[in-house]
């Protein structure tokens, strides 16, 4: 008689709680809109997503993955790298990207990339090329805000637009920008497909399990399982780890120069004129309002000015790009 023989599963080894302390991954790194949307069965989510935001403007029914590494014409042009790319019905164009924190030409960047996708229509073209192009959209997921926008305004539905009539110029270029730190409504609140998407993005590293009201959806049942850091295999851990590891490095270094810029009078203006708005009787939920809106437009010129610093940009120009004094910007 043979021996019978079992096999033993060894049990997934558990991960570092001091590197990955959560159920679910971080959404707001560059992995994890890879690890949602840039694979083959995950075209559903990418797919739901990109209908959500266009809220019924665009219906989206198929969606194929595309090249997200692009290099220019010539050796020496600079490589276009994206976080998703896709093509949809009539093969238009979809960039999805996140964004972790503000950079110098953020704007000036994303034109470029929409640029390139618009000039790579016109290549190794018929001599009678009628210059017909295919829609091109870039969706940017900001772990930011922009200045000077209305705290309530956290969607950025951006067009060609005819000034005088206000009707739309172009239909095939588009942009929509969302900041994703004024997104507060609570999960009792949710009632678009948009909603739902950006309360995932938002509050999944924070979440132990899925919320009682995107539970009976199967695209949001999805999500949640594909975020699930024990589902990651060792490739896709190590490089969550990796990138997780360098966002806590870059907001520690901030938090540093951003305290020590703080200390120089800054914070201590703002606290005055909190008190003294408030002995004047001023409202005190919109005086606190414009308080955080000041802090974070410091946060946001500092955090600038010492990426530029970085970049060996002068500091005269880095002055007049970010409003912060010369002798700030040396002491950062």
């Amino acid at each position: 008689m043979e021996e019978k023989t079992s096999t033993v599963i060894q049990p997934r080894k558990k991960e570092n709680p001091k590197t990955v302390n959560s159920r679910y991954i971080d959404s707001t790194l560059d992995f994890s809109f890879r690890h949602f949307f840039a694979k083959e069965n995950h075209l559903d989510l990418l797919k739901d997503f990109l209908n959500s935001v266009f809220e019924g403007r665009k219906m989206i029914k198929d969606v194929k993955l595309g090249k997200t590494d692009r290099k220019g014409d010539q050796k020496n042009n600079r490589r276009t790298v994206f976080d998703v790319y896709c093509t949809g019905d009539n093969g238009v164009n979809f960039v999805v990207e996140m964004q972790k924190g503000t950079q110098a030409n953020f704007k000036d960047r994303i034109l470029f990339y929409t640029a390139n996708l618009i000039q790579e229509q016109g290549r190794s073209v018929d001599s009678n090329w009628d210059y017909k192009l295919t829609e091109v959209y870039f969706v940017v997921v900001m772990d930011f805000i922009f200045e000077n926008t209305p705290l309530e305004h956290y969607v950025h539905d951006v067009r060609l637009v005819e000034m005088c009539t206000k009707l739309q110029f172009y239909d095939k270029l588009g942009y929509i920008y969302i900041e994703l730190p004024k997104f507060n409504k609570t999960v009792n609140e949710l009632q678009s497909s948009e909603d739902k998407w950006l309360y995932c993005l938002k509050n999944m590293k924070t979440l132990n399990k899925i919320p009682l009201p995107l539970s009976n959806d199967p695209i949001f049942k999805k999500l949640f399982e594909v975020a699930e850091v024990s589902n990651l295999n060792p490739e896709e851990m190590s490089l969550y780890q990796r990138e997780l590891k360098r966002k806590r490095d870059n907001y520690s270094r901030e938090q540093y120069v951003l305290q020590n810029a703080l200390k120089q009078g800054f914070e201590k203006g703002i606290e005055q004129g909190v008190e003294q708005g408030l002995a004047q009787g001023e409202v005190k939920g919109r005086l606190e309002e414009r308080v955080k809106i000041e802090i974070e437009k410091r946060e946001i010129a500092v955090r600038t000015a010492l990426k530029l610093k970085k970049s060996d940009i002068a500091i005269e120009l880095i002055a007049d790009a970010t409003g912060l004094t010369i002798e700030e910007i040396q002491a950062i």
